[in-house]
């Protein structure tokens, strides 16, 4: 492999020229674009226009994890409808060959503006800006659930009966996959939240599985930032949406829970902070509500799966440090946050489990389409 680790630039090359000749260019360059603590992402130059390749970790790489193909399906389904995301070039499977990475790789076009992960980086924007955006982000969410899974050819895409037991069974199998310390708050989240599974209810839809600010990119100027693409699909499914509200709720509050709340750079987990301008996480579910025809609903139980399943994904990702099979920095800090996500969890597990199912809502009204600029034409 050359230049950066897990991916052969010249194999990159020698495969676009012969498979999208249109796309060749010149000599290649790749970097590893920093963030993704689990699939790796590289930016590439020197194309026609540049580009950005998904592959899975280097090891480690769980059962029903990491899988490309299901990723870059989902964002080609939604390239044509309200939910912005970077156009697709194509996927492939270079495990016989081992040309570009020696594994299932997808090849995306790269969308232009900046992921907020740090509080620093808030000072690009004003902070009515970043209060119309956290609004916006709830509201893209709420489009993504309106989606008719049929309609963009996603049908198959997973089973929504069953759905929440299913997670819990992935989950615990992630999870003992993982074990390397004891780790006993994580254990007794494990067993609350099993005991405590809502019930099924009529409302399904496409779940993004882990949705938050840092998994967007977003463009515009100061006072008007906007969502231009949803990255990192990896976890796609059918199923339940209030999974990917509960998600998005921890990690709006994520730098708190974990006793990161200053303001600084260091050991950045989100780059929501108070006094930049977002708006409070209840908010965001209010904007959710209004937008998908609802009543706010009750995130209990998937506040308290969303802090069991980071904890689940990051104890393997130390699992991973520990074996020297990371890229990139900020990985020796990782394994800290499982014990914090546990307790977190814990004290937002309902203590029983609930008697009442959601109620079916309508499809939300797509939201304009000056908004989603990514989108194929």
């Amino acid at each position: 492999m050359t230049d950066v680790p897990g991916m052969d630039t010249a194999g990159l090359r020698a495969w676009l020229e012969r498979e999208h000749p249109e796309l060749a260019g010149g000599g290649l360059t790749a970097s590893v674009i920093a963030g993704g603590r689990s699939n790796l992402t590289y930016r590439v130059d020197g194309a026609r226009l540049p580009l950005v390749v998904r592959r899975p970790p280097l090891g480690h790489v769980l059962s029903t994890a990491h899988d490309m193909r299901r990723e870059h399906r989902v964002i080609a389904a939604l390239g044509d409808g309200p939910v912005p995301v970077p156009r697709t070039v194509d996927v492939v499977d270079d495990t016989e060959r081992r040309e570009v990475t020696g594994t299932v790789f997808f090849v995306m076009e790269h969308v232009a503006g900046t992921v907020l992960s740090r509080p620093g980086q808030n000072t690009t924007f004003a902070p009515d800006g970043l209060h119309a955006l956290g609004l916006e982000l709830a509201e893209v969410l709420a489009d993504l659930h309106g989606v008719d899974p049929a309609a963009v050819g996603l049908a198959d895409f997973g089973r929504p009966d069953g759905y929440l037991d299913r997670q819990m069974s992935t989950w615990r199998r992630q999870y003992d996959a993982s074990r390397n310390r004891p780790q006993p708050a994580l254990d007794a989240l494990a067993e609350r939240l099993a005991t405590t599974v809502p019930p099924a209810g009529a409302r399904s839809g496409i779940v993004h599985g882990d949705f938050r600010l840092d998994n967007a990119i977003v463009a515009g100027p100061p006072h008007a930032p906007r969502v231009a693409a949803v990255l990192d699909w990896e976890m796609a499914t059918l199923g339940h949406p209030l999974v990917d509200l509960g998600m998005l709720g921890l990690y709006w509050d994520i730098r708190t829970l974990t006793r990161h709340d200053d303001r600084s750079d260091d050991g950045a987990l989100s780059a929501v902070v108070p006094g930049a301008g977002y708006p409070e996480f209840a908010e965001l579910v209010d904007a959710y509500a209004a937008r998908s025809g609802t009543a706010p609903p009750d995130l209990s139980w998937y506040r308290a799966f969303a802090a069991y399943k980071l904890a689940v994904i990051l104890e393997g990702i130390h699992v991973r440090y520990r074996a020297g099979e990371t890229v990139g920095e900020g990985f020796d800090r990782i394994g800290a946050l499982v014990a914090p996500l546990a307790e977190d969890g814990l004290s937002h597990a309902p203590a029983t489990r609930p008697t009442s199912t959601p109620r079916t809502t309508p499809r939300p009204t797509p939201r304009p389409a000056a908004t989603t600029p990514t989108r194929r034409p």
